[in-house]
């Protein structure tokens, strides 16, 4: 008795049947591969310490704020810090070190108000590895919001008779930017001060207004306040008050000197408004 041979059609079902099943493993295993690549491309998050939030090897870098409220800032100068400190805050990137602080003239140093690094707001992160949106509310409660306080308390006027910024930044300096990770990681300094300095060992209101660099240097204070910056990328918002300090051009050009003999590089220096 003769075979009976398969119909055609289910040959040919068949056949594509088994051409989509290879079709599927592929898809699946491209689609497989694709995840591993990611997961292995996407750099590891590093293990951050509990209190600062910066990694337990130290920030990838440091970004520092000092606030020298020893007179009044005007409404309108007040509101000018507050807009550029806010975008500091925004813009700073993940697991770099934010620092607020303000002169602690009775100590002759500066105060820390705020030490933490940021967490990353969420932004870049994956839909499918990570959860963007709570990334953002821990970076809103966990660190904007402390900052902008910070901030706030910084303006805060403190009125004294003496302004002792490069001891000031001395003490920022041997504190944040001496050891030796700090060296080799992107370092910036902000002040916002009128930059008037006036201690016992040196005075930029003394001997009718001298703002050379010569005579500072022949101070006491030339080589107590000597300040290694490291590199530091320097900007200063100049508070300008021109009833006590008339040539704000020579003062300029001392502050200029200044950052440039310790070690640091004048970025701007940029005349706040209101004042």
């Amino acid at each position: 008795m003769a075979r009976s041979k398969r119909p055609r059609r289910n040959r040919e079902s068949l056949g594509l049947a088994a051409l989509g099943g290879v079709a599927l493993l592929l898809l699946a295993g491209a689609a497989a591969a694709g995840f591993m690549w990611f997961y292995i491309s996407t750099p590891a998050k590093p293990i951050l310490a509990p209190l600062s939030g910066c990694p337990v090897a130290g920030p990838d870098g440091i970004s520092i704020v000092l606030v020298d409220t020893s007179d009044d800032l005007p409404p309108a100068t007040g509101r000018e810090v507050q807009s550029i400190l806010d975008d500091l805050i925004s813009s700073l990137p993940p697991y770099h070190l934010l620092e607020i602080r303000v002169l602690d003239i009775a100590q002759n140093r500066s105060k820390a108000l705020f030490s933490k690094c940021n967490p990353g707001d969420g932004t870049g992160m994956s839909e499918w590895t990570e959860n963007p949106r709570l990334a953002r509310s821990r970076w809103i409660e966990s660190f904007r919001k402390p900052a902008a306080e910070a901030i706030r308390n910084s303006l805060a006027s403190a009125k004294a008779s003496s302004s002792p910024i490069m001891a000031a930044l001395q003490d920022i300096a041997i504190d944040r930017f001496s050891s030796e990770r700090a060296r080799g990681i992107p370092k910036k300094l902000t002040v916002i001060s009128d930059m008037i300095e006036h201690t016992r060992d040196y005075s930029q209101y003394a001997r009718g207004g001298d703002l050379s660099y010569s005579r500072f240097r022949q101070s006491p204070a030339y080589l107590k306040y000597r300040t290694d910056l490291h590199g530091a990328r320097v900007t200063i918002d100049y508070v300008t008050r021109p009833s006590v300090m008339p040539d704000t051009n020579r003062h300029a050009e001392f502050w200029s000197a200044w950052v440039k003999d310790n070690g640091g590089v004048l970025d701007l220096m940029h005349r706040l408004q209101g004042t």
